[in-house]
């Protein structure tokens, strides 16, 4: 369902940029409209580059690695905490 809904955004995002660019002024100088063309287009691309990468999967790894890592900080922080119970029950 997740990446169904990337490509959903990206399609919406991709309709937008083949929409508006034909009406975009982007050739006549340096203008309050071409620098605003220039940007929106800029920020489509961005947001269509993010859902590509989403898709993709490119950051798999490291989501896999950190999620292992939070499971060891977890475990660690567990049993340093029973350590110190273990320790007051023993000084009672």
């Amino acid at each position: 369902m997740k990446g169904f809904r990337n490509i959903i955004y990206m399609s919406l995002a991709l309709g937008m940029l083949f929409y508006a660019v034909p009406r975009l002024e982007l050739g006549q100088g340096i203008s309050t409209a071409a620098v605003f063309g220039a940007v929106w287009i800029g920020l489509a691309l961005l947001i269509v580059a993010a859902h590509l990468h989403e898709i993709l999967g490119v950051d798999e790894e490291t989501r896999k690695e950190l999620s292992r890592i939070k499971r060891m900080k977890k475990w660690q922080l567990e049993q340093t905490l029973q350590g110190k119970r273990k320790v007051m029950q023993f000084r009672k």
